[in-house]
């Protein structure tokens, strides 16, 4: 069996600020804007990978009203899944990322496994994080 991921998905409460955060900032590209009534969803990715979909899916959409609040609601918190992305250089992404606004979690360091990494919230509260290539 040869599998490889297509896609993923982030819940996000704001596409404008996703927008922004994901593409100005982190440099991704733009694959698809969808707007459907009620719900909208940004496919974006990097240059060198693109293969790989990156969707920013309202939050909460397409499921029951009661769930749809819960998934909000922990979006608020910072409670649901992330990214990590791969970077030659942590320190200096570390700073275009800080200089955009974007809230810091975890300035560079050396990890005890043995990678150097960040960390930060988007603008919807989604952790990404940055480790560095050995």
């Amino acid at each position: 069996m040869d599998l490889s991921v297509k896609y993923t998905s982030l819940e996000v409460d704001d596409h404008e600020a996703a927008l922004a955060f994901y593409c100005d900032t982190l440099g991704l590209e733009i694959r698809q804007d969808v707007a459907m009534e009620g719900a909208r969803w940004l496919t974006v990715g990097p240059a060198a990978q693109p293969e790989l979909g990156i969707v920013l899916q309202t939050a909460g959409v397409g499921r029951p009203a009661e769930d749809g609040q819960t998934i909000k609601a922990l979006l608020a918190k910072g409670s649901l899944a992330g990214l990590v992305f791969e970077t030659d250089d942590v320190d200096a992404t570390f700073e275009k990322v800080r200089a955009s606004g974007a809230e810091v979690l975890q300035e560079p360091i050396d990890q005890a496994y043995g990678t150097r990494d960040c960390a930060f919230r988007d603008p919807s509260g989604n952790q990404v994080r940055f480790n560095q290539r050995p």
